[in-house]
């Protein structure tokens, strides 16, 4: 699925592994007057060069760089997943984690050089102002944002701001050729984990969770009870591109679900501590029935949930091996506003298993090792898994479950046709489809503005011109795919898209889902 919050004014999070020279310099001074130790040599043995590139070296040096290539290479030592966050990032990072920031609200894109507004968020801030879908932005508080090639960071600068502050924007409104003026007071702009929360029949409930933030855990339970109340007494919790985030929020999540006294995960430190977390008697849906989606992309906090509802014999696991990361990291804030996230800990799940896959390669294959999934075959026959029989454990029941990896699903749902399926992947994945629907509305945004659901429908299917359109569009923007008998599964995303940008996310979903093949899967099986 693609998701529309990138667009929000809020920063990507690119997490940096470098380390600043406060930290070595703080090391410094807690070892004055301490016995002498391996490391401490070592830390001294930095310094000392550091210090005398500074006195001596021929021509003028930023040490602050230099440091940040030696500290590299000490984490590259450690593992993938312990990082420093410095300063000007740590701030970005927070946001993603705390579920909210502050700012004037929009969903947008650079169209033409233009910063061009796809959609307000409902009830924020530019919505209340009166900004429309298709306004284009081009001063704020009377800094130029057209034909600048601004990046996104001094964009990002620019529209947020405190709480209650005022940004005066110049908009120009394409559908009436008219420009104006507008004060937009910044407030507090949610980052939901929740995309979705729907019934998908009488019984069936649907939440698609996209991160473990802050809020996630209030989120859910606010998602829970509503379609409880809506006659859910079967849920589908999606976790698919869910990378994870905070420990605490999958405990959390997972107790709505077992009984009190279960084991939802255990974690060991350095020096063999294990803590242990239960369920307790809090849950709300301790007996529907449960399942749970993920695939290759589902790390971290997701793998904690999936293990405990499958150690525990809650409810069945359907999708595609997961990422495998078993690590726990702890953060450390540091005097020059920078931070550390540190491994401290392994996790494993309530049958012991430890799914941290092998990590002696830290780059990108580590990341991303997609392409060795599908030259193993794993992506589309479950046999071409590789467990280990020395990794074998058993869940409550007894039922056979391994470590080692990743959590490898209960039932199995493949990329039927790697090709076709992948090519569709990639287009979403690529936002051109967001991108070319945005553009077709601002042709004419007085004609879609009249459509309802139905019309919206019997216009995109029933004219060739959209879907001959969109293969042109994507080879003008450089995407060569083929969509060779994908007319059907195009048209539906992109009604679905068109869906999204005249109505709501939720309408999105409506169209999407009953087309997902694991979707489908669960439906078949009477979770």
């Amino acid at each position: 699925m693609n998701n529309f919050n990138k667009y929000t004014i809020y920063i990507p999070i690119f997490i940096a592994t470098i380390f600043a020279l406060g930290v070595l310099l703080g090391y410094k001074m807690n070892v004055i007057n301490q016995p002498s130790t391996k490391t401490d040599i070592g830390k001294n043995k930095i310094i000392r060069l550091l210090d005398l590139i500074n006195r001596e070296y021929v021509d003028k040096v930023n040490t602050d760089s230099i440091v940040d290539l030696t500290v590299n290479g000490i984490l590259e030592k450690l593992d993938p997943h312990s990082v420093y966050i410095p300063k000007e990032s740590l701030a970005q990072v927070n946001e993603s984690m705390e579920g909210n920031f502050v700012g004037i609200g929009v969903n947008f894109y650079m169209y033409k050089d233009t910063l061009t507004v796809i959609k307000p968020v409902v009830n924020g801030p530019s919505e209340r102002a009166g900004i429309k879908s298709g306004d284009r932005i081009l001063f704020a508080n009377k800094q130029q944002l057209f034909n600048k090639k601004i990046k996104n960071e001094k964009l990002f600068q620019i529209l947020k701001g405190e709480v209650g502050t005022k940004v005066n924007l110049v908009i120009y409104r394409k559908a009436e050729n008219k420009k104006f003026t507008v004060s937009v007071t910044r407030d507090i702009i949610p980052i939901n984990s929740i995309d979705v929360a729907i019934m998908l029949n009488a019984k069936k409930g649907y939440i698609k969770v996209n991160r473990f933030a802050e809020t996630t855990y209030k989120e859910f339970h606010q998602a829970l009870v509503k379609l409880k109340k809506q006659g859910m007494n079967e849920v589908i919790v999606d976790l698919r591109g869910n990378g994870g985030g905070y420990l605490e929020m999958a405990v959390a999540m997972a107790d709505e679900f077992l009984k009190k006294g279960e084991l939802i995960v255990k974690t060991k430190n350095k020096g063999g501590v294990v803590e242990n977390s239960y369920a307790t008697e809090k849950g709300v849906f301790e007996s529907g029935k449960v399942a749970i989606l993920i695939d290759e992309s589902s790390a971290s906090a997701s793998e904690i949930f999936a293990g405990a509802i499958q150690d525990n014999d809650r409810g069945l696991i359907y999708g595609r091996r997961s990422f495998g990361k078993g690590l726990v990291q702890k953060e450390m804030k540091l005097d020059d506003g920078s931070a550390v996230r540190l491994t401290v800990a392994r996790y494993f799940t309530p049958s012991g298993r430890s799914i941290q896959k092998p990590f002696l390669d830290k780059g990108n294959n580590y990341f991303n090792d997609f392409e060795k999934r599908f030259t193993s075959g794993e992506l589309y026959k479950a046999d071409s898994i590789k467990v280990a029989d020395s990794l074998r454990f058993k869940t409550k029941k007894g039922r056979i479950v391994y470590g080692g990896g990743g959590i490898i699903p209960d039932i199995f749902v493949p990329l039927e046709d790697f090709h076709s399926e992948e090519g569709i992947n990639v287009l979403l994945q690529s936002e051109l489809l967001n991108y070319y629907v945005f553009e077709k509305l601002d042709e004419d945004r007085a004609f879609f503005n009249g459509l309802n659901q139905a019309s919206l429908k019997k216009e995109l299917f029933g004219k060739a011109k959209y879907f001959n359109q969109f293969k042109q569009y994507m080879i003008n923007n450089g995407l060569l795919i083929s969509l060779v008998n994908q007319r059907e599964k195009v048209l539906t995303y992109l009604y679905a898209e068109f869906s999204r940008q005249l109505f709501n996310d939720t309408s999105y979903y409506k169209i999407t889902l009953p087309k997902d093949k694991m979707i489908k899967k669960v439906l078949e099986k009477e979770i």
